[in-house]
């Protein structure tokens, strides 16, 4: 028995030392592994101009929403819709005859009372001069003295009233409160409108026109010594794309916000634009671009030579030996195809560009192409 497990376990390690054998023959068989064909490229540091980019949106200067101020039916509107309408022209009339009629009647209240004032004050002066003869009782003038401030009292009353509707017959006809576009009349005649909430239009102004974009907190220096700098701003202009459209006309920044937006972090900074050709409209989405020419010989690379690993972004870097190595970098703005290097590479060395995704730390590069399978001694025979 003993003599039977003693051969068997010199059989065993008899095949380990030959599989041993047989795997460092295929190892010194095989080789190192071969080099990876890559396209290879030299960093250099140039002058970087690029557009940083916001959302924004177009919005009118100045804007209103007409509503009526009295109660009644539409009898006119004076204007065709998307006109552009002058500062005081009429816009629409509103059903005046019951104010009419009050005001009419507020008038002769008024009348009235001026009559009593007329009265009470001639009393008045008659019970004065009986009294500098003794010639009346005190109360009896006291009396005549309570009736005219009475009276005056009722004649500034009625005047009130007059003013009051008076202001309602004016308010039945409506006016442009100031030169710009008016929308789409949201009533016809015939329509009955109520005071305080019935929507009759809007009108806004639209040339010029402002675009609202949101900066963040770190960038409000930079574009506080913009504004100041608007006149003559050699760094950086402003212009407005949609798309891959680009307006024409390129702005200036009229106002940054009072405050930061304590939830969002950004405050809100607006530009201004000329709309002579009515090409902007209130509520369009645009990408405001803002000309940035402050990173003056920048390091910038391709593109496809960059790998992302969990967030954080590198570069192979050629080395000694034509062996490279993996390099953490901070991107910065793309540009096109290329990205600005903010830190961890500088002009002058040496970078993969192709063939990245085959490399490994430590891999051979070679920038021959690699052989074609079935031909590995030279070119393929014909």
């Amino acid at each position: 028995m003993q003599k039977n497990v003693r051969w068997w376990v010199l059989s065993l390690a008899a095949l380990f030392v030959f599989a041993s054998c047989g795997s460092k023959q295929q190892q010194q068989q095989q080789g190192p592994p071969p080099a990876v064909a890559v396209t290879l490229d030299t960093v250099k540091a140039s002058d970087a101009r690029y557009n940083d980019e916001y959302p924004g949106t177009v919005t009118a200067l100045n804007q209103i929403q007409i509503t009526a101020q009295v109660s009644g039916y539409i009898t006119g509107i004076f204007f065709k819709d998307g006109d552009k309408v002058t500062k005081g022209q009429k816009l629409y009339s509103i059903d005046a005859q019951v104010y009419n009629a009050n005001y009419q009647q507020a008038l002769a209240n008024q009348a009235v009372q001026e009559t009593n004032l007329v009265k009470a004050q001639k009393d008045a002066d008659r019970y004065h001069e009986l009294e500098k003869n003794d010639a009346i009782a005190k109360q009896q003038v006291d009396y005549a003295d309570a009736a005219l401030d009475a009276a005056k009292k009722q004649v500034e009353a009625a005047k009130a009233t007059v003013n009051s509707v008076l202001a309602n017959v004016k308010f039945a006809t409506i006016y442009a409160p100031f030169t710009g576009t008016i929308g789409i009349s949201q009533v016809k005649v015939g329509t009955s409108v109520v005071a305080g909430s019935t929507l009759l239009n809007t009108i806004s102004t639209d040339n010029p026109i402002a675009v609202d974009f949101a900066v963040d907190q770190k960038e409000i220096y930079h574009f506080a010594k913009l504004q100041q700098q608007k006149d003559n701003a050699k760094d950086s202009t402003f212009t407005i794309a949609f798309g891959e459209d680009v307006y024409p006309y390129p702005g200036h920044i009229s106002l940054i916000d009072r405050a930061v937006d304590p939830q969002t972090g950004t405050i809100k900074t607006r530009l201004v634009f000329p709309n002579d050709k009515s090409l902007l409209k209130a509520g369009m989405n645009a990408r405001v671009r803002v000309l940035n020419t402050a990173s003056a010989q920048a390091t910038i690379i391709p593109y496809k030579a960059v790998t992302e690993q969990l967030g954080e972004f590198f570069v192979y870097v050629v080395g000694d030996s034509s062996k490279v190595s993996q390099r953490k970098v901070k991107l910065g703005t793309q540009i096109g195809t290329n990205v600005i290097v903010s830190d961890g590479l500088k002009a002058g060395e040496v970078i993969p560009i192709q063939g990245v995704q085959n490399l490994r730390e430590g891999a051979v590069i070679t920038t021959a192409p690699p052989q074609q399978q079935g031909a590995p001694g030279g070119a393929p025979k014909k």
